[in-house]
């Protein structure tokens, strides 16, 4: 499997997951807005009150996604014989990059999930090389790649 076409799709992605938010983070700003020159109903203020509690919590969505964009540009994704940042993992059949959290997406005709290195199950694969058990929640598993 081609890397350098995992981070790009991982990069398009999330690009697109941040701009999805912020659409709905400046919609919801706008909602939030209240029109000062007429009489404000209390219906009106506790609506605009819930778009603006809303909007904050895209707002941190939003630097979530440009964190992840900061992290994907900048994780070596070259070539990798231990489990470590930057590599692609076959775990019991399954496809891991190493970088950041994503759900699972489709490249190369493959399922592929992104985790962190933050993620408990990064710490249990972490320096491991192809052929090597290890175990995670009580489960030993077996990393059948690392690219």
């Amino acid at each position: 499997m081609d890397k350098n076409t995992i981070k790009e799709t991982m990069l398009s992605l999330e690009a697109a997951s941040l701009q999805s938010a912020r659409e709905l983070y400046f919609d919801y700003v706008a909602g939030a807005r209240l029109d000062r020159s007429e009489p404000i109903e209390s219906d009106e203020q506790a609506q605009a009150e819930i778009a603006s509690d809303f909007s904050e919590a895209l707002d941190d969505t939003l630097h979530d996604h440009t964190n992840k964009l900061d992290k994907l540009r900048e994780v070596d994704f070259g070539p990798k014989s231990t489990v470590t940042e930057g590599a692609l993992v076959r775990l019991s059949g399954r496809y891991f990059v190493i970088a950041v959290s994503t759900g699972k997406f489709t490249c190369n005709g493959r399922e592929v999930m992104g985790i962190s290195t933050k993620a408990p199950v990064f710490e249990a694969i972490e320096g491991a090389r192809a052929g090597e058990t290890v175990e995670f929640n009580g489960r030993k598993l077996v990393i059948e790649e690392v690219a």
